[in-house]
């Protein structure tokens, strides 16, 4: 990924936060029909510490598995909010004109070694934490052993576990560190004004960005 060093967003704790809050990646394989891109939700370990440790499944009928089984280094992206940028909320486009439209955007790329894991142990402990994490918003959070065990235990045998142990981590936050002060005022205030959560998420970066 290009990463002018104005984007570049190098804080572990940053880029973890991301994939936690957005855990839908969209992992890069290599297949014998070429590159291939599945979306797969990851949970995100902190050990071994400082990267961690990625881990998901997928159908038993999806060959993705089959393909990580046989080895080499893959590619899981996670994507944080994003927005269209009109050149409208820049004032020096009154001023000169010089502005073109552009897009903010924050994103993860979390490279690693696969483990394929086929063992109903290992998928119970997984899917216990996974489901722990996405439902810990809600109020009456379901819990991975409401579930009948005769119904979750069947339902195992049709996944396959996947463990990916992070060797490379980084991070594009795309949020107008290249413009003036004044534009990204604009950027924040017309992002405000355009309404919903992907835009005020955005502009939220947009007031955070540079600040380490």
């Amino acid at each position: 990924m290009y990463i002018p060093k104005h984007f570049d967003e190098p804080r572990i704790d940053v880029l973890h936060a991301l994939i936690r809050a957005r855990p839908l990646s969209t992992l890069v394989t290599l297949s014998p029909g070429g590159i291939d891109a599945n979306h797969i939700p990851l949970h995100l370990s902190d050990d071994p510490a400082p990267l961690g440790t990625l881990r998901g499944h997928v159908a038993r009928a999806n060959p993705v598995w089959s393909d990580l089984a046989k080895g080499g280094d893959v590619l899981a992206i996670f994507h944080g909010p994003d927005a269209y940028v009109t050149p409208s909320w820049y004032p020096t486009k009154a001023e000169t004109g010089k502005a073109v439209p552009t897009w903010n955007y924050a994103v993860v790329h979390a490279h690693g070694a696969p483990r394929v894991v086929d063992d109903p142990s290992w998928l119970r402990t997984h899917l216990t934490a996974l489901t722990a994490h996405n439902e810990a918003a809600f109020p009456e959070p379901w819990h991975y052993s409401d579930a009948p065990a005769e119904f979750t235990d069947k339902l195992l045998e049709a996944i396959v576990g996947i463990e990916i142990t992070i060797t490379r981590l980084s991070g594009k936050w795309k949020a107008s560190q290249n413009q003036p002060e004044r534009n990204r005022i604009g950027v924040v205030h017309g992002l405000r004004a355009r309404g919903g959560d992907e835009a005020l998420e955005v502009a939220g970066l947009v007031e955070r960005a540079g600040v380490h």
